[in-house]
């Protein structure tokens, strides 16, 4: 060794710092793909843990949010800036390394954070996290990525639309393709129409509020918190931004909820819909969670109706069970299948039937789910579905109406499965659910109702309402 190494001072070793923050949100990412848990129900446990500790403010608890749900919203398109920086492919990149490089990432390419605080923050969380080795690692490829911005990174790493339209638009909106492809057929065609949709996939959804009727009005709940009217649900407020609905008087009595507009409009259109005969028996075949069970509900009570909640999954039903608590008039929760019910055929005036579906048209509230979902998972949802509606038009009289709602636009999971089972069973027609959505636009030609979160701000509700006619 030289004199003048010998004389050099060695650096003294600093400790990695953790950011409260980021270790916050690396955690929730990797529950997610560790356990295949979803954010939205991994996320607020760890921030009121946080809080409690003393660790957070309001504002850190959105900056923990903001990294989350955009590191999942546009996670195809990271993962392809960063196979472009580094030298091996994404599959050999450890699970963890890869998180705190999206992480990293989104910070650069999706948010106002300046580049050397992206950069450094990113490394301090892998010596945390990783190790100083791999810290090293990571701090190579961040000064790639930020070297470019999003827009120029997209043009490099996505195919031209003219050669490929649907990969381009796959990495350009962090779609997989097969979701892009299968959106596109729902959509019908169209550059602009598919683009709108997939960036208002990537958008933050608003929290919708519900005042059920009977129980709460909006005019209390605009009292109770800033909002802004619902946009379509005489029922429905949309709540300012950071707004906690959990601290409103309504919302933990239960008289009120957090629900999506598209929920309500579907269970609004099943209740409104004309009916011969009587309206006293109502039921709701695939009840849990239990939010369109509450509307449904209040709605019925009104007209002095009862209605019956049944869920397959014994503790989806004890949620049911919780959403329906002091609802003014009759109703029961039961635990049942709905492809073998208990019921008798016939034993109703109005049958919902929101069926398991692939979730395709809740991807901005779940955005992992567009990750995990693959083409055959709608071939084992269709025999489900099916199934759900052939009882579900036995379970109803003759002149009663069923409701085939799905959160999903897909065709094999939306007209596909209508079509064929009224071919099987018969005895049924489609009503035109348009005219009980008064005042929503762009509905479509009918007689079935698609909703879009680019068109109406809701999630993707699809809606097939059918009279039982022998």
């Amino acid at each position: 060794m030289s004199e003048q190494a010998r004389r050099r001072p060695h650096k003294p070793y600093r400790r990695p710092q953790k950011d409260p923050v980021r270790m916050l949100a690396f955690e929730a990412l990797r529950a997610v793909d560790e356990r295949d848990a979803y954010a939205n129900l991994v996320l607020p446990p760890l921030l009121k843990k946080a809080r409690e500790k003393g660790d957070f403010d309001g504002r850190d608890a959105a900056l923990a949010t903001e990294l989350v749900y955009g590191t999942l919203r546009r996670q195809g398109t990271y993962d392809a800036v960063i196979a472009a920086c580094v030298d091996r492919p994404l599959r050999e990149v450890d699970p963890p390394v890869l998180d705190v490089l999206s992480l990293g990432a989104h910070q650069l390419l999706g948010t106002r954070i300046p580049t050397h605080a992206a950069v450094s923050a990113s490394v301090e969380l892998a010596r945390v996290v990783l190790g100083d080795g791999r810290a090293k690692f990571v701090n190579a490829v961040l000064r790639k990525i930020s070297q470019q911005d999003l827009d120029a990174w997209v043009q490099q790493v996505a195919p031209p639309y003219e050669e490929d339209a649907e990969d381009h638009l796959a990495v350009v909106h962090s779609h997989p393709r097969w979701v892009v492809s299968a959106l596109w057929d729902s959509l019908g065609g169209g550059r602009a129409g598919i683009e709108d949709l997939l960036e208002a996939d990537n958008e933050r959804p608003e929290v919708t509020l519900v005042a059920r009727p009977g129980r709460a009005t909006t005019e209390e709940l605009a009292a109770a918190t800033e909002t802004l009217p619902g946009r379509w649900s005489p029922y429905a407020l949309r709540m300012a931004e950071g707004g906690e609905p959990g601290a409103i008087g309504a919302v933990k009595e239960g008289r009120a909820g957090v629900q999506d507009e598209g929920s309500q409009l579907v269970a609004i259109a099943l209740a409104n819909a004309p009916l011969d005969g009587a309206d006293g028996r109502w039921l709701d075949g695939c009840a849990g969670p239990g939010g369109k069970a509450a509307l449904l509900a209040a709605l019925a009570s009104e007209r002095g109706a009862a209605l019956l909640a049944s869920e397959k999954q014994p503790h989806r039903a004890r949620l049911v069970e919780r959403a329906l608590a002091g609802n003014p008039g009759p109703y029961q929760v039961i635990a049942a299948d709905g492809t073998r019910p208990p019921w008798r055929p016939g034993s109703f005036d109005r049958v919902l039937m929101d069926v398991p579906c692939s979730g395709l048209g809740a991807l901005r509230r779940r955005p992992e789910a567009r990750w995990r979902r693959r083409p055959e998972d709608l071939d084992a949802f269709a025999p489900l579905q099916r199934a759900l509606l052939t009882e579900a038009l036995r379970a109803v009289r003759v002149g009663g109406v069923v409701g085939y709602a799905t959160c999903s636009p897909h065709l094999a999971e939306t007209r596909v499965v209508v079509d064929d089972v009224l071919k099987k069973v018969g005895g049924a027609e489609l009503i035109d659910a348009r005219p009980l959505m008064p005042g929503v636009p762009a509905l479509g030609e009918g007689p079935d109702v698609q909703l879009w979160p680019h068109l109406h701000g809701t999630d993707a509700m699809y809606l097939a309402l059918l009279r039982r006619t022998g």
